[in-house]
């Protein structure tokens, strides 16, 4: 991306591991998880109150919200109160999106569950990798075969 907005974008505080998907970018459950909490740990210690976040769905679901998203569809959010230092933290969804199905009216309601299915199996992925010569954990995952 660098090369495309040279000037436009600050990339100092891009992580140089980023996109490798290897260690805490890596395409598992623990990882995406570990990803999400680090990004409301970075929310919560902003000064600002009110923080639009851009993501992809999966991502949303899976490690932030717990919530579907339909394509543009947004949801409004607060801390829970019981989030405290060193815990994991939680969102609380505003009534209006909640009761709205997001603030189009085009996402599900009610919360979503992270399922087995949306990431390969951990030790699938290494024995892939392993396998492979070393490929990343993105590259491994697409060569697990499918459940059956």
């Amino acid at each position: 991306m660098k090369q495309i907005f040279p000037n436009n974008i600050d990339y100092s505080t891009v992580d140089p591991l980023w996109p490798s998907k290897t260690g805490p970018y890596a395409f598992t459950r623990s990882a995406t998880i570990a990803r999400g909490q680090s990004c409301l740990r970075n929310l919560h210690s902003r000064k600002e109150k009110v923080i639009a976040v851009v993501s992809h769905s999966g991502f949303l679901r899976c490690a932030i919200s717990l919530c579907k998203y339909a394509n543009a569809d947004y949801r409004i959010f607060d801390f829970a109160e019981t989030s405290k230092e060193g815990g994991d933290l939680e969102l609380v969804e505003w009534k209006e999106t909640e009761e709205n199905g997001g603030g189009l009216g085009e996402s599900e309601k009610g919360r979503a569950k992270v399922e087995e299915s949306d990431f390969p199996a951990e030790e699938q992925v290494e024995e892939v990798k392993e396998q492979l010569g070393g490929k990343t954990n993105d590259e491994a995952a697409k060569e697990i075969p499918e459940k059956k």
